[in-house]
């Protein structure tokens, strides 16, 4: 007879990795990294809630939803389910030692021209199933839920690629039951749906709508997944929702940025750090050391009356990289205003911020 000793090991579980996405506060607000369209087993997706609060912690994230089909259920003859809030029951649980909030959400899901929906804070995700279109949306209205529209440029709602804007929607809009919409929906940024956001005042959005995993549709290939900044007062379920209804937010995909100014500038202009600033010895040429403290490559254009040494007008600050500045300005100045149109980020269709910084010579 042989005796067998167990050892059992225990382990850390070190959770944010070389991935983690990282973005500074702005003025007035702290910075959320959020991803608030994702499905599980438990609608069409293909991995438990628990992988998707995982993906979540390795990638920094500070809020997630998992945004089951309520309509759709291929899945249900192997995982049956009656209750639609279960997903986001098991990632509650998963998430409740980390720093790591869960939003119950829940996508409505119907062939155009209602398409699908995003509901968010919902109380209960059974009572928006119905048969009558009009139900999931007064219900989410009746639990003040925010809802966004989903992925309105998908080719399966509209053929030629560019939302459709019903009657449906903006009855929904009119009636305070639809309040954000998505420009950047896993690899899609549509700047038709900008221009709804902006025209209807509706908070911009950007999701992975992640299906498989997070690792092999993005990670792997070296890019981020789409995210939603949202601009909060607190790190809290209700200041975020506070936030999103306020239309504090922006989208964000690796290098792309797109929002209102009012967010988008001072994003930007926080995300570069002025380390140092001083003339090259005997020259009139300025070096200034930019860090991008960002997760995001930065891509820019000069934008001031004096012009660079060594460098292109057009020039990128990778993420976390440092980047030094040459400025000819003639003659030698005690300040200067550093000018630049940031070309990866939109506040309009077609239309770049130009952000400025105070420098002091050193």
């Amino acid at each position: 007879m042989l005796n067998c000793i167990c050892i059992t090991f225990s382990q850390e579980h070190q959770h944010i990795a070389g991935d983690a996405l990282s973005y500074p506060d702005i003025p007035g607000f702290i910075t959320l990294k959020t991803d608030l369209h994702q499905h599980t087993v438990f609608s069409d997706g293909e991995v438990w809630p628990s992988i998707r609060v995982m993906e979540a912690l390795r990638e920094n994230l500070d809020v997630i939803s998992l945004t089951e089909h309520l309509e759709y259920q291929p899945h249900k003859a192997d995982i049956p389910h009656p209750d639609r809030n279960r997903s986001y029951q098991l990632a509650r649980e998963e998430a409740k030692d980390h720093n790591l909030l869960i939003i119950p959400g829940s996508e409505i899901t119907r062939n155009a021209p209602i398409g699908h929906s995003n509901a968010l804070f919902t109380t209960d995700a059974n009572a928006l199933l119905a048969d009558d279109p009009l139900v999931p949306f007064s219900e989410a209205k009746k639990q003040n839920a925010f809802v966004f529209w989903n992925h309105p440029a998908w080719y399966r709602q509209s053929p030629t690629g560019n939302p459709i804007l019903s009657d449906f929607q903006l009855d929904r809009i009119k009636d305070g039951q639809l309040h954000g919409i998505e420009v950047i929906n896993e690899y899609d940024y549509a700047e038709e749906s900008f221009a709804i956001a902006l025209e209807h005042n509706l908070t911009i959005m950007g999701t992975s709508d992640i299906h498989g995993l997070i690792d092999w549709q993005y990670l792997e290939k070296g890019f981020h997944r789409p995210i939603t900044l949202v601009f909060a007062k607190k790190r809290s379920l209700e200041s975020i929702r506070e936030a999103l209804f306020a239309g504090n937010t922006m989208a964000v995909y690796n290098g792309l940025m797109v929002g209102k100014p009012q967010f988008v500038n001072p994003l930007i202009k926080a995300c570069l750090k002025v380390n140092k600033v001083a003339y090259m010895p005997n020259t009139n040429i300025l070096e200034v050391e930019l860090e991008n403290i960002s997760s995001s490559d930065l891509l820019f254009e000069n934008q001031m009356e004096y012009t660079f040494y060594s460098s292109s007008p057009v020039f990128e600050i990778s993420a976390k990289e440092v980047f030094t500045l040459k400025i000819k300005t003639l003659e030698k100045v005690s300040s200067i205003a550093l000018k630049l149109k940031a070309l990866g980020a939109y506040i309009a269709p077609k239309t770049h911020p130009v952000v400025s910084w105070d420098i002091e010579v050193e």
